[in-house]
């Protein structure tokens, strides 16, 4: 059966950003430059890292993942969401909603096991520096990894095989500015307690756990550290984890605000703003935070650009 006939509609419409007519030229201008900057940044990232020997560790194998997935998440919903500021047509084909519904939650759920992944690193490194080689080989890193992208496929196909069989009738406006699960749900003409027993679900084991994980990793790097007789210990241990707790911090703070604080959810727009949060300006953020303060990053970026230079003369 095509999902048209499923859901009754053929089509969406997004609502977009809460934004005036007379500002959609500015704003358009910033995302555009935003979200360049997100895809440019993170893929400089990715081809340092490739390019580097002195960067090919666990810790920048995980990192580089993080970087894919960034540019992944933040082109699922941007492109779609400056075309519409631009054209003013804010209808997308049920089908290409779905679609884009799918690869929102895959990439969303795959951000929470890599930074998972990377502070089970940053834990081993700092709690048990003289095993670290023994505990993160190879094969356990494309493990995670590849861990990491099974499980997010499988719980992005779990919501979407369960929302096509949801039917759609009257209101197709989504109070939205890409096709979130939440606002579908809420235009549905059908019982949605299963979704919403699956969301609680498997939003245990995608978003709660994960952070679980990454708060007992960061309570013991605490604890570790409180045992440092040096504050030279002290401020190596830190910076060595500084930037990935500063993403986590963004990431995460950005889901409580969204589905956790009540206040959030009492209007739209405060879960739009939210949502560009962390669709737009955490993608951003991150090849800085990662790069500013790392002296191997730095490195290889100056090792580059020496080699451009040498070979464009």
């Amino acid at each position: 059966m095509r999902p048209e006939n499923q859901s009754g509609v053929s089509q969406f419409l997004l609502r977009g950003l809460p934004i005036g007519p007379e500002q959609q030229s500015a704003f358009f201008t910033l995302f555009l430059a935003m979200y360049l900057t997100t895809v440019l940044g993170n893929l400089l990232l990715i081809l340092l890292i490739r390019l580097d020997g002195r960067l090919h560790t666990p810790m920048y194998f995980f990192l580089s993942h993080l970087a894919f997935s960034d540019v992944s998440f933040s082109s699922v919903t941007v492109p779609k969401m400056l075309m519409d500021m631009q054209t003013q047509d804010h209808a997308i084909l049920y089908s290409g909603c779905v679609t884009q519904m799918y690869f929102f939650m895959v990439f969303t759920a795959l951000d929470n096991f890599l930074l998972t992944s990377m502070a089970y690193d940053r834990y081993v490194a700092i709690c048990h520096p003289l095993h670290y080689i023994t505990f993160m080989r190879k094969e356990l890193c494309i493990l995670l990894v590849a861990g990491s992208w099974i499980l997010s496929c499988v719980s992005s196909l779990s919501h979407t095989l369960l929302l096509a069989q949801l039917s759609f009738c009257g209101d197709n406006t989504i109070s939205h500015f890409f096709c979130d699960y939440a606002a579908l749900l809420k235009l549905s003409c059908s019982d949605t307690s299963l979704n919403e027993l699956v969301i609680f679900t498997v939003g245990m084991a995608v978003i709660t756990l994960p952070l679980i994980c990454i708060l007992t990793s960061y309570g013991r790097i605490g604890a570790t550290i409180l045992k440092v007789p040096s504050t030279k210990g002290i401020c190596k241990a830190l910076s060595t984890c500084g930037s990935h707790l500063s993403v986590v911090s963004l990431y995460y703070g950005a889901i409580i605000w969204l589905y956790f604080l009540p206040s959030s959810n009492t209007s739209s727009d405060n879960n739009i703003i939210a949502s560009v949060m962390y669709t737009v300006v955490i993608p951003l953020l991150n090849p800085f935070i990662y790069s500013l303060r790392n002296r191997d990053i730095k490195g290889a970026l100056e090792k580059l650009l020496n080699r451009v230079t040498v070979l464009s003369q």
